[in-house]
């Protein structure tokens, strides 16, 4: 079967997901590699007081992707193409060669500590399902205003998008989704409003950072976060990891893209496993698995097939 990588972003974390990836070398050798970088050890990031933290949560997901995926080509499993929704960017560009594991920690580091810093509370990300994107966009338009900021973040499924900005003023768009038919309309786990212009800052960080790192052509394609495209160059890479952040996400079409790619089995990195619902149900006749240490041995046979 022809593979497709998938990394999941920030909401996926959970406390205890770097001591629960699968038992190979490839995994403890990565988490040491990061753990260099950062001068202490990755593996404190997991517990429930660390996560907490912007930083800790985007590292502890850096960490978790990049060491299961080098696990599963250690067994000689290959993808035809990677995809990571937000943070998971980074981590699917290191899997793809584009990127240094190191320079990938120096940005995810800096990358958290920018978003925590410009808003350290009272904004986040809000999930709206069962309307469109034409539908949430009206709203969020007779909301958004200059002292509570709100707009379209992720497009994750035809009727699944994700709003960013002001708890004040996701909570209004919340309440007339709900009044306008949506089934699920709530707050998520995620501290910062990413995926909007309010990041814009934190864009033009990155994008300085990159210019001075040495970034090459992917080994496979990498499908972008803010146009959904299957980049091939190393400069497609570098614009997409500077800026998604202050971006919407096309995550529904880049899901399309890698099927078009024809791939027909999506693996998703631990410790998500949203990636791989989404594309069970919005893209007919692929198979998406999550990789979790019981199903290891089965996802290499699976995909050796």
């Amino acid at each position: 079967m022809n593979t497709a990588f998938f990394f999941p972003g920030q909401g996926a974390q959970k406390p205890g997901m770097l001591h629960e990836l699968v038992d190979d070398p490839a995994v403890q050798v990565t988490l040491d590699e990061i753990s260099d970088v950062l001068r202490s050890d990755v593996r404190l990031l997991d517990s429930p007081e660390a996560l907490n933290s912007t930083i800790s949560v985007q590292l502890a997901l850096l960490a978790s992707g990049v060491a299961t995926a080098r696990a599963l080509q250690r067994h000689g499993v290959t993808c035809c193409a990677v995809a990571g929704l937000s943070v998971g960017a980074f981590a699917a560009a290191v899997v793809a060669e584009a990127i240094a594991l190191t320079d990938a920690v120096i940005l995810v580091r800096s990358r958290a500590e920018k978003m925590e810093q410009l808003y350290p509370a009272g904004y986040g990300l809000a999930a709206i399902v069962g309307l469109n994107e034409r539908q949430v966009t009206a709203i969020v338009e007779s909301v958004h205003k200059p002292a509570t900021p709100v707009f379209v973040g992720n497009i994750n499924a035809p009727r699944q998008i994700v709003i960013a900005g002001s708890i004040e003023g996701m909570q209004k768009v919340l309440e007339d989704a709900r009044r306008h038919g949506a089934r699920k309309a709530e707050l998520l786990h995620v501290s910062v409003p990413s995926h909007c212009p309010l990041l814009s800052s934190v864009a033009d960080s990155l994008r300085l950072q990159i210019n001075s790192m040495q970034l090459k052509a992917p080994k496979f394609p990498y499908i972008a976060n803010v146009n959904a495209r299957a980049g091939r160059s190393a400069s497609a890479v570098a614009t997409d990891l500077a800026d998604n952040i202050a971006h919407g996400v096309r995550w529904h079409d880049a899901t399309i893209v890698a099927e078009e790619l024809g791939c027909n089995l999506f693996l998703e990195m631990p410790p998500g496993h949203t990636l791989a619902d989404l594309a069970e149900e919005n893209v007919p006749g692929v198979t998406a698995s999550v990789v979790t240490p019981d199903l290891f041995r089965h996802v290499l046979q699976l995909a050796a097939t």
